[in-house]
């Protein structure tokens, strides 16, 4: 019965390297590894195949690097190492918690992970593992909001969740304003055109060429990746 009652068979979840670190705002909290593993197991339980791309916010910033004089090159390539960190710690927690999972890099590293080959992703899905995209595109100037984009059509995930700390995108921070307005729906070229803090202008269009919905939610809510999967309206849909 489970499995007739959700709305996507193939998702890719975007978490944010802040989001790992929980309160203090730096390296990795084991309390949001333990919630983010709980929200995983529940969609993996559901027979729902999930990949999920990661950002190293809370270990190095690429862009902020740069105020400490470094090369944007040299800072996004630390942004990509610390996204590597992040996924090493998931997976492990995610394979404490029974589920079976994979690391797959753009960069090769071989000791510590496979290196991304589209095909073999997919055959990891279709078998039921977790798999953990790390060091985003391989590339400088490209965020880990893009390599979710990228990767989410690559595999053909019929949907890309973006986890936030709020419940859908607003037309100002609703954390500093509390007349912030809620969007329950947006084209991409909204998003756009207002400048809305959704995700960068680059993992925006390429999901509207390609047609590939974004869900913004509150991960931090117990239960709400499983809602999202099971099409429950929370959070914002950003569509076509």
């Amino acid at each position: 019965m489970g499995f007739v009652i959700m709305k996507y068979k193939r998702i890719v979840l975007k978490l944010s390297g802040e989001a790992l670190a929980g309160d203090t705002g730096f390296g990795i909290s084991a309390k949001m590894l333990a919630h983010f593993s709980s929200e995983i197991k529940s969609v993996v339980d559901a027979g729902i195949q999930i990949a999920i791309v990661i950002g190293g916010g809370n270990i190095h910033r690429g862009i902020a690097g740069m105020a400490s004089g470094l090369d944007r090159t040299t800072s996004d390539h630390m942004g990509m190492l610390g996204t590597v960190i992040n996924a090493l710690a998931l997976q492990d927690i995610l394979n404490k918690d029974g589920m079976s999972t994979r690391v797959m890099t753009a960069i090769e590293m071989r000791s510590l992970a496979e290196t991304y080959i589209r095909r073999r992703a997919m055959r990891h899905l279709e078998k039921g593992r977790v798999v953990i995209f790390a060091a985003g595109t391989g590339n400088p100037f490209f965020t880990t909001d893009t390599t979710a984009a990228l990767r989410a059509n690559e595999i053909d995930a019929e949907v890309l969740l973006k986890a936030t700390k709020v419940d859908g995108v607003y037309d100002k921070d609703p954390l500093k304003h509390s007349d912030a307005k809620k969007f329950s729906k947006l084209s991409y070229i909204d998003v756009l055109s207002k400048g809305l803090a959704v995700m960068d202008s680059t993992a925006i269009s390429l999901c509207m060429d390609n047609s590939l919905d974004i869900i913004v939610f509150n991960v931090f809510q117990a239960g709400n990746v499983l809602r999202v999967v099971k099409g429950e309206t929370i959070g914002t849909l950003v569509t076509k």
